[in-house]
């Protein structure tokens, strides 16, 4: 509290009546528990970063005024015709001395002005719009909540696509460190960098270190083969033929492309368009393709009947002018992962080891003589899990309970599944909500990918932050790269990080500029379903208290980036978003047209909230 923020310039010389100076009294006791805080975190203001010293200050004093129920004097005061502090989180005691002295005032005429000389300059509201600025540029004309979009594997090769997404509202890329390589990556940056300058609209990149996270490791690969479907509509009739494309066996494909198939290099050379390829799927069934394109990458087919290409089946290619028959054979596929199908009641065992998964081993009466097995990472896990801690796997798809614990292997009791079965694939995420793990902050991965990152990234998000202490070694690891100042986001999405939010935030304040991301995903499923609604609450309130830019991230609109067309709760909640100071899109098929719908909602919303403030803009339904 500084010297403008005494008590000293609040008259008592009259005294109030019982009820009025009842609720002085209660304000008074507020400022003293914001006072008692400042000097408990003292050691850790000082170590913040002066463009947030007094943003950390505030924060200590939000969290005091938060520290009790206050409902009831909150009531008192709205009755009095008063702020109830309801809106306080840029600057709490600012809001509270406003207050004191409006008491005064309601029983005295003679009560002096009040002193202004304590409020903060710049106000709360335009410190947290210069840091979000800081962190994340300049937002959009007309929308002041910019959009971050998590940019696919295909975004490496694709330049048109990138150029797409930044013209569509795009105003930050993400990219993911937990998958793809650093080639990929450098790919993913060099198309944002040219269709930023192409568009003359600056676009930041942010990377994400992996983290803590725990997955599941490989399976066991399944049979080299590619399935190949027509899209057809309810009633079966084909609507547009299935593409696929030819490359030659010899030559690496870098493409993202599913439907890809190698093939002698012969084939692709004496081709041309209209000929027919025919041959037996897998099984056995007669199919043919047209060749649609020929290009400088091979060629492109069209298909009509779903088939199954499998690695060394023959075919033959049909000169559709001469009628001359080439006989030639498909070259080697990749794997199709065997994913394991979970059901209730089901055993599935993570193992220490790193041997590729498998389904469970069923006799000739479908008993199970093995059950399913899948490698977990990282290891330190198997020594802290314990019997009857609940799990959760892929997103909170499969729910199971921990039956046996050895150095080895966790035994899991699936609890929760769809009636016909889930299916859990490579590399998903696992969850023990009830349990408290001790996991290095920072991974061996983690920094090994920072050189990269920091050489490239605008902005580097920390993943699965439990603690300030991961905060900090993160700090700490940028100081070996002094040659450039990255700017550090928090990605909350543990209950342990939830719990310890306002030391997190005081952690990350000591660079600037920061910020935090409220990863819901992940959150939801480690404080229940239940409570998200009321976490993403505190969090954004606390961090406006904190004047930490927010980044609301997990699920928005995903109905609309998977299948093009929002539900209606995802409307909703994308209208919420605008709350924070960045949005972010999972990637998806339809990824443009979600951001068409985001940035509208978000331009429509900003008339009508500022944060958790109304703005009365004039109603459409006001004209009568």
């Amino acid at each position: 509290m500084t010297a403008g923020e005494s008590t000293a310039s609040r008259p008592e010389s009259e005294a109030l009546p019982g009820d009025l100076a009842s609720l002085r009294q209660q304000l008074q006791h507020i400022r003293e528990r914001a006072e008692a805080l400042e000097l408990r975190f003292e050691a850790e203001l000082q170590q913040v970063h002066p463009k947030f010293a007094a943003s950390a200050r505030n924060l200590l004093h939000y969290v005091a005024l938060r520290q009790y129920d206050i409902g009831e004097l909150q009531e008192r005061l709205t009755e009095l015709g008063l702020s109830s502090l309801g809106r306080s989180e840029h600057h709490v005691l600012a809001s509270i001395h406003a207050v004191q002295h409006a008491l005064l005032r309601l029983y005295s005429d003679n009560a002096p002005e009040s002193d202004a000389s304590h409020l903060p300059v710049p106000p709360g509201e335009k410190r947290l719009q210069l840091h979000a600025r800081a962190l994340l540029g300049e937002p959009p004309a007309e929308r002041a909540v910019p959009i971050m979009v998590t940019l696919p594997t295909e975004a490496a090769d694709d330049y048109a696509y990138v150029h797409d997404l930044l013209a569509a509202g795009m105003d930050l890329a993400r990219i993911n460190c937990a998958h793809d390589v650093q080639a990929t990556w450098l790919g993913m940056i060099r198309n944002v960098r040219r269709a930023s300058e192409k568009l003359g609209k600056p676009c930041r990149i942010m990377m994400d270190l992996g983290g803590p996270k725990i997955r599941t490791g490989l399976l066991a690969p399944g049979p080299k083969v590619l399935r190949l479907r027509p899209r057809r509509d309810a009633l079966g009739r084909v609507l547009a033929p299935r593409r696929v494309r030819f490359i030659p066996e010899d030559e690496p494909w870098t493409g993202t492309k599913s439907a890809v198939v190698p093939v002698p290099r012969r084939a692709i050379e004496v081709a041309e368009i209209g000929d027919v390829l025919r041959f037996r799927d897998t099984r056995g069934r007669r199919r043919k393709l047209e060749v649609a394109v020929k290009d400088n990458k091979g060629l492109v087919l069209e298909l009509y009947k779903s088939a199954y290409i499998g690695t060394g089946l023959g075919f033959r290619l049909v000169s559709r002018t001469t009628g001359e028959q080439l006989e030639f054979r498909f070259g080697e596929l990749p794997p199709v992962e065997q994913p394991i199908v979970l059901q209730v009641g089901d055993v599935l065992v993570l193992t220490r080891d790193s041997k590729p998964g498998a389904p469970a081993v069923l006799d000739k009466d479908d008993n199970v003589t093995t059950p399913a097995r899948v490698s977990c990472r990282p290891i330190e896990l198997f020594e802290q899990v314990a019997v009857n801690d609940p799990v959760s796997l892929d997103d909170g798809r499969i729910e199971g309970i921990v039956e046996k614990v050895s150095g080895d292997e966790i035994v899991l009791r699936i609890t929760s599944a769809k009636p016909t079965g889930r299916r859990l694939r490579s590399t998903k995420g696992v969850n023990f909500p009830g349990t408290d793990l001790e996991l290095e902050g920072i991974t061996v991965k983690d920094r090994e990918d920072l050189a990269f990152v920091v050489e490239h990234a605008d902005i580097v998000a920390l993943s699965f932050v439990r603690r300030p202490a991961d905060v900090i070694a993160l700090q700490e690891a940028l100081r070996q790269y002094p040659e450039r100042d990255v700017p550090i986001v928090a990605k909350i999405e543990t209950r342990r990080a939830f719990n310890a939010l306002p030391q997190i935030l005081l952690a990350i304040m000591r660079q600037y500029p920061a910020g935090m991301m409220i990863a819901r995903g992940d959150l939801a499923i480690e404080c229940g379903w239940v409570r998200l609604a009321e976490i993403q609450e505190e969090m954004l309130w606390i961090c406006e208290a904190a004047h930490v830019p927010v980044i609301w991230a997990t699920q928005v609109l995903e109905g609309a980036a998977k299948k093009g067309t929002p539900t209606r709760a995802e409307i909703t909640d994308a209208a919420m978003s605008q709350r924070a100071d960045c949005v972010m899109l999972n990637k998806g098929p339809n990824i443009l047209g979600a951001i068409h719908t985001l940035d509208k909602i978000l331009r429509k919303m900003q008339r009508h909230h500022d944060k958790k403030t109304a703005r009365l803009a004039r109603l459409s339904i006001s004209d009568i």
